[in-house]
């Protein structure tokens, strides 16, 4: 069941409040904790409309600071500093926090009051896809005809569909009821249900307090609930009496120059009149104010007068420009808007396709927004041996201040002092060991000595061994002082995996330590081994390689659909390095029954269900997999290269297996990202590790 929704808009004045709203009665009477989260939201000194609409309506346990991540200008700032993906994760990770403490989350996207409406469509998609959430699309009507109703709605679907999100359903609102009945027939084929709701211009008016918002204009009178109405017809005071009031009707505005008290008053004694038709209020022009003695005049009628320096021709083309809110006072525009929504909705039908609608996509900022959800989760402590490196000590800051890890930095204290504070970051509770001077050097040399006094490790040796920041990291993991680390951002794999083995040996169950890389692309994670440790493993190996890679997927929340990955499939080909596959396969089968798994086959049939129908046809796993094994370390290297390259796929990894405590891999081309990610990683593994 999915416990999320995102409602988002191809354009400007789309009217996803109503949307909202009507979305917002529906789940209120299905689910007891609700959230509502915009990510971007409008530069503006006053909170946003929606969320407080929201908010104060349904009385949500959710303070306004935690209902939207960022205004427009502070997502503009991230978004030059870091990029468009630095961005969506910040999203992701204030997206995550709040899902959390709620039992469904209603995200609303952005006004398109930013920079370019192009920019904004785009990355309302990503908003959606990246925070798996099923996506009600909403797309203004307004001054379109049928055709033109028809082709918006496709295109803005497709274009949805075309980001990996998953469509619930599609609303045209602002509907010339004229035009209702000719579209209908052209929305039937549309990949998801299309509800058409009528254009409702009460739903835009202004209220008057809006309006004198709007003109920065002064109260003088009628303050209150008259402030509330709804502006429904403006009237320029350019004529006599006799002139005027024939034109008056519900609702009418008056705009006219503050010496025009005969107008003022007329309209202060329709107000109470029952045979008129009642204004909604008065607006004075040209800095001009009525006198005490008019203002007592009108005060029994209540009706608002505001006074405002513009002239009225200003005035009037200002409110041109300002669309109304539905605000929590509006107490008419919300009653109209409920009740079109469920006049013209299946509120069933949507209910259950928002409850059933899932989005199959795991895109890698998803993918990083869950290892450090999981992380924070059960917080662990990991030593990054190499805080000499910039790139390690920025990451250090995101960790700590994500709070997905406890953090041990090896080098000279002061050293690393200085250059944090070169860089500005901000690591004052973070502990710097030095492993040159540190006291934990004796103990940690005599303990080496003796684990390898067999191969002629002397004391003198294993002293000036662990003067090495590696090895003595390994210790203090080996030791249990810390949970995990972290290397490689400037040693080499070999540097990274000979302390382990030497001081850890390896885990009881596993034959030998392997490695595994989790796949990033666009939308899946698949998880690749081994690709970095063993040259030619053998058939039994392979098949430790397969189990293990399998239970590192599940660890990391994906069920593990398996593929031993050959230049053949099935019974199409032989030859040695076929019939190792086969094996090894076979023994898989026998050790882990439970296993979805095919082998051997090749990589195009293990991940693409058209090929695997044609090359294995009948096979239930082929076409589906997302732990691939490769037959040997030249052919998973080169792979997990290619795809990389060329598909634009993050590389997570490797991730080691089959030592008894959590250490792992960097290529010392990392970024900050790998760092975070890998860390977060191995925090995991030391969750799922039992104590020794």
């Amino acid at each position: 069941m999915s416990d999320t929704l995102y409602v988002t808009s191809m354009q400007a004045r789309s009217g996803k409040a109503v949307v909202a709203l009507g979305l917002m009665e529906m789940l209120v009477g299905q689910v007891d904790r609700i959230a509502v989260f915009r990510p971007v939201i409008a530069d503006s000194a006053e909170p946003d409309p929606l969320i407080e609409l929201l908010r104060e309506r349904y009385q949500l346990e959710i303070a306004y600071e935690d209902a939207y991540a960022f205004s427009y200008s502070d997502a503009a700032r991230v978004e030059h500093e870091g990029g468009t993906s630095r961005l969506i994760a910040q999203v992701l990770d204030r997206f995550s926090r709040l899902r959390d403490k709620f039992e469904f989350v209603l995200c609303i996207g952005s006004d398109y009051t930013g920079p370019t409406a192009a920019t904004e469509l785009a990355l309302n998609a990503e908003f959606a896809v990246n925070l798996g959430t099923p996506v009600v699309n909403v797309v203004s009507g307004f001054g379109k005809d049928a055709d033109s109703l028809a082709i918006a709605s496709r295109n803005s679907q497709q274009l949805l569909l075309n980001h990996g999100c998953a469509l619930v359903a599609t609303v045209l609102n602002r509907v010339d009821a004229a035009v209702v009945d000719d579209v209908r027939p052209a929305l039937s084929a549309q990949p998801a249900p299309v509800y058409l709701l009528p254009d409702l211009p009460v739903l835009a008016a202004l209220t008057v307090d809006e309006v004198v918002t709007a003109l920065g204009a002064t109260l003088l009178a009628g303050a209150g609930a008259p402030m509330h109405r709804e502006v429904e017809a403006y009237l320029a005071g350019s004529g006599y009496l006799q002139t005027m009031l024939p034109r008056l009707v519900n609702g009418t505005l008056l705009v006219a120059s503050g010496d025009r008290a005969d107008l003022a008053v007329a309209m202060g004694a329709a107000t109470i009149s029952p045979g008129l038709p009642t204004p909604s209020g008065i607006v004075l022009t040209c800095g001009i104010r009525l006198d005490a003695a008019t203002l007592a005049l009108l005060e029994p009628s209540g009706i608002p007068v505001a006074a405002v320096e513009l002239d009225t021709y200003a005035a009037l083309h200002l409110l041109e420009s300002v669309r109304g809110e539905i605000r929590p006072g509006s107490r008419r525009k919300i009653a109209a808007a409920l009740g079109e929504f469920a006049g013209c909705v299946d509120v069933e039908d949507l209910t259950r396709r928002i409850m059933i609608t899932r989005s199959e996509v795991v895109t890698p900022l998803m993918f990083s927004a869950g290892l450090l959800e999981r992380a924070r989760s059960d917080r662990r402590s990991i030593v990054l041996p190499e805080a000499d490196d910039d790139r390690v000590l920025r990451a250090a800051e995101e960790l700590v201040h994500r709070g997905a890890a406890s953090l041990t930095l090896l080098g000279d204290p002061a050293v690393v002092a200085a250059r944090i504070d070169k860089l500005g970051l901000h690591l004052a509770d973070t502990t710097v060991i030095d492993p040159i001077t540190s006291p934990l050097r004796h103990e940690f040399a005599a303990a080496y000595a003796a684990l390898r006094a067999h191969k002629g490790v002397t004391t003198a040796a294993a002293w000036d061994q662990l003067g090495d920041s590696t090895y003595f990291a390994t210790m203090l993991v080996a030791t249990g002082r810390v949970d995990g680390m972290v290397s490689g951002a400037t040693h080499t794999t070999s540097q990274t995996i000979r302390p382990a083995l030497q001081i850890m040996k390896t885990a009881a169950s596993p034959s030998l330590v392997s490695s595994a890389f989790f796949m990033c692309l666009p939308h899946r994670v698949l998880v690749f081994a081994d690709c970095a440790v063993n040259p030619d493993p053998t058939a039994e190996q392979l098949a430790d390689i397969a189990i293990r890679t399998a239970e590192t997927a599940a660890a990391f929340g994906i069920d593990p659909v398996v593929a031993l990955i050959s230049y053949s499939t099935g019974s199409s080909g032989a030859g040695a390095g076929v019939e190792k596959v086969r094996a090894a396969a076979t023994l898989v089968a026998q050790l882990r029954p439970d296993l979805p798994l095919v082998g051997p086959i090749q990589y195009d049939a293990a991940i693409d269900p058209s090929v695997a129908a044609s090359k294995l046809p009948g096979d239930t796993v082929a076409g589906y997999a997302n732990v691939i094994i490769f037959p040997d370390l030249n052919t998973g290297n080169a792979t997990y290269k290619a795809v990389q390259r060329s598909t634009n796929a993050i590389a997570i990894g490797p991730v080691l297996q089959g030592l008894p405590r959590a250490v792992n891999d960097l290529s010392r081309g990392c970024t900050v990202d790998d760092i975070v990610n890998t860390v977060a990683i191995t925090v995991i593994q030391a969750q799922h590790l039992p104590v020794t």
